[in-house]
């Protein structure tokens, strides 16, 4: 299976389940693959939504946005300089008592530490996803950001593929599966069946993006498996 469509997966599940559209309606499978896509963006850890963006941080303010959809940031670097990005720091990740007490004498300079403030930032760039900075910038410094993305979602006509999709299409559709058979409240042989599918699929989908992907023979070494001697 190459890939997958929003509407082809929408076509399989009412197959695999032989029940049609007056139940399994649109409204309800939309639901069940989005219940789906979570549950496999948080089962495995994909390198496609590991994003990078720079800007500037402003002199004075203690925090930072973050960039439109980001989930949660890996890591910040600051650089000495305020027009381009000249000899980073990674800055140390903090709990945000920990900042609240060193900002509370007002400290400024190059930051040092950061921590986590709000959720997820949605769809634009607000205060709700922040980092916090410590000591509080006294200049605009150049600064990158680390961090996971919340990935699109499938969506009849607007978003009819994504990664997933196109990557990992029958784990998806096993993970759609088993939503199915939760919402029909049944055969439990059935849900059993495509759960047992969905986390074969899972662990080899998940060595390919947080062991190959992550890996490299010169550092690491060649992967190498046992194979049994079969005696005559």
């Amino acid at each position: 299976m190459a890939g997958i469509s929003y509407s082809d997966l929408r076509t399989n599940i009412r197959s695999y389940t032989e029940v049609t559209s007056t139940v399994l309606t649109d409204a309800v499978i939309e639901n069940i693959v989005l219940n789906a896509e979570y549950r496999i963006f948080r089962d495995i850890p994909s390198d496609a939504y590991r994003k990078t963006a720079q800007d500037n941080l402003v002199a004075n303010q203690e925090h930072a946005n973050v960039p439109a959809g980001a989930l949660f940031v890996r890591a910040v670097e600051v650089a000495d300089s305020t027009s381009d990005f000249n000899n980073p720091i990674f800055l140390e990740k903090r709990d945000m008592t920990f900042l609240d007490e060193y900002n509370g004498a007002r400290a400024t300079g190059r930051p040092k530490y950061f921590a986590m403030k709000g959720g997820a930032s949605g769809n634009t760039n607000t205060t709700s996803g922040a980092i916090l900075l410590s000591p509080i910038p006294d200049a605009t410094y150049v600064f990158k950001l680390h961090y996971n993305a919340i990935p699109a979602k499938l969506e009849a006509t607007d978003n009819e593929t994504n990664f997933i999709s196109l990557n990992f299409p029958n784990g998806l559709l096993y993970a759609a599966l088993v939503e199915t058979y939760a919402y029909l409240k049944g055969p439990l042989d059935m849900l059993q069946l495509y759960e047992g599918k969905y986390k074969e699929e899972v662990q080899k989908f998940g060595g390919e993006q947080i062991g190959r992907r992550r890996r490299d023979d010169y550092t690491d070494g060649t992967v190498r498996l046992a194979v049994q001697e079969v005696k005559q």
